[in-house]
């Protein structure tokens, strides 16, 4: 699901409050933090994740994975964490047309 900036925008400013709810470690994005990572974003819709990864090049793998396999889509990226929207069954937040 791509964003326009306008909700993007939104969703960043709603992000900034957030703490990582989710940390990916060492061992990648493993089917237990998937399942976790699946979980938070069903009933928070937008978190931040903390990617604990040596280089910029294993970490930018490591999101783009956990964002193809969540269905969730990637409102911005910090250092080493990133902040994803996924839209739940029943939404809380209201996006901005």
């Amino acid at each position: 699901m791509d964003l326009p900036g306008k909700q993007k925008r939104h969703l960043r400013g709603l992000g900034h409050e957030l703490h990582p709810l989710v940390t990916i470690g060492g061992n990648g994005l493993s089917e237990s933090v998937l399942s976790e990572l699946n979980q938070t974003l069903e009933h928070h819709e937008l978190i931040k994740v903390k990617v604990n990864a040596g280089e910029r090049d294993e970490k930018k793998v490591l999101i783009a994975e956990m964002v193809e396999k969540s269905k969730a889509t990637l409102v911005q990226t910090i250092g080493h964490v990133a902040l994803l929207y996924r839209r739940a069954e029943q939404p809380k937040l209201q996006l901005p047309k």
